[in-house]
């Protein structure tokens, strides 16, 4: 049992389930220790190898069904493989990007034709994926994003750019936010998938040196003149584009608050160890009032995230979460780890502006969490708008 002293909730409690995560944990032990991450930190990604270490330990596409080549699992399984990764501070390795957020584009949108095409690939780590949103001139906004898909023949001339993509470096499979009709607004919008390999027009800028997740390559993208067959059109019709990404913003948005909660008791229990062992004026940093108090405020915000969280995940079992939910989610969750990160930092005083200190690395990684699948500015008007 954690810090928190919550147990799992029931839906998490299957005898199944805790033989996956020993699984994973094993994998993540022997195939990512701390020397091989720290390499991934040095070259600013994680190698194109791991992914397929990975899909062949069935760390991919766990919840694609067994006839596209996944493993049959639900958003579990999911959950466990991010927790895993997350607890590891293997920040770099995008699983839940590839997981939770793409991999359900082609599965839940996509034609029988495109699935049978990208899942088992998706599953066995031969395709890694990324998904492009964000341009220099639109980051939440994506209503106002310039990316233009013409109709030309069979396929479409894809011209643009994207910016901040995760995996943007290795990613062989990219989902692209595009315009097919300019003219209609969001109703004109499409998503269209490419396969990287030997496309012409397609180019990948630097990698962007960010202030945190060292290992992860989060890139500029450009297309001139790509053509992109309409076959890769995701589903078949255009101008769905925006309805499939409001679909499935809602679990990005989760995940995100998963991986949050996760953070917080990582923080505080690496504190917890800190203070009980360093000294100062002849007792503890624990023993002082302002120390516990501190982290007794820790410790009850991280509970209040993560009981709430548990009860967001039993509503995507149910098929339940709604956008607002999912909203509140990730605003709370990533407001609170960071106060709960920067508090933690506190307590360890000089040593916690050190990097080789965990604390360190977590309030670094931690400040995108605010801004990344949409800002808390705005998750708060998504949530203005149910008012």
């Amino acid at each position: 049992m954690s810090v928190l002293g919550i147990p799992d909730p029931e839906f998490m409690q299957d005898e199944e389930i805790s033989m996956y995560r020993d699984a994973v944990g094993k994998f993540l032990d022997r195939h990512a220790p701390e020397k091989r991450v720290e390499k991934w930190r040095e070259d600013g990604q994680v190698e194109r190898e791991f992914w397929r270490e990975a899909g062949e330990a069935g760390l991919l596409g766990v919840s694609v069904p067994a006839e596209y080549g996944g493993h049959g699992g639900d958003f579990r399984h999911d959950i466990v493989v991010v927790d895993q990764v997350a607890r590891r501070g293997i920040e770099g390795f995008a699983a839940s990007l590839h997981n939770v957020i793409i991999t359900p584009y082609i599965q839940t949108h996509g034609t029988e034709e495109q699935k049978k095409r990208w899942l088992p690939k998706l599953v066995s780590g031969e395709l890694v994926s990324a998904i492009a949103m964000s341009e220099p001139g639109a980051g939440s906004d994506l209503q106002s994003i310039r990316t233009t898909a013409i109709k030309e023949g069979n396929g479409y001339r894809l011209n643009g750019s994207k910016t901040f993509i995760s995996n943007g470096q290795i990613a062989d499979l990219i989902v692209v936010v595009a315009k097919t009709d300019p003219s209609q607004g969001a109703k004109g919008t499409s998503l269209l998938v490419i396969e990287t390999e030997g496309l012409e027009g397609f180019s990948r800028g630097k990698k962007l040196d960010k202030i945190g997740l060292d290992a992860q390559d989060t890139s500029e993208l450009f297309f001139d003149n790509v053509f992109v067959p309409a076959d890769n059109l995701l589903g078949g019709v255009e101008g769905r584009g925006f309805y499939q990404l409001m679909a499935e913003l809602p679990r990005e948005r989760l995940i995100i608050a998963i991986g949050s909660v996760i953070v917080m008791e990582k923080a505080i229990e690496t504190t917890l160890d800190y203070v009980k062992n360093r000294k100062a004026f002849g007792q503890t940093v624990f023993d002082f009032q302002n120390t516990q108090f501190k982290l007794a405020e820790c410790k009850a915000k991280a509970t209040v995230a993560k009981v709430f969280i548990n009860d967001c995940v039993n509503k995507v079992l149910k098929g339940e979460l709604d956008v607002t939910t999912a909203s509140i989610a990730k605003m709370w969750s990533t407001e609170t780890e960071w106060e709960i990160v920067d508090t933690c930092l506190q307590l360890h005083g000089g040593y916690g502006y050190i990097n080789e200190y965990p604390i360190a690395k977590m309030f670094r990684n931690s400040r995108v969490q605010r801004i990344y699948g949409g800002s808390t500015e705005i998750m708060k008007l998504l949530i203005a708008r149910s008012l």
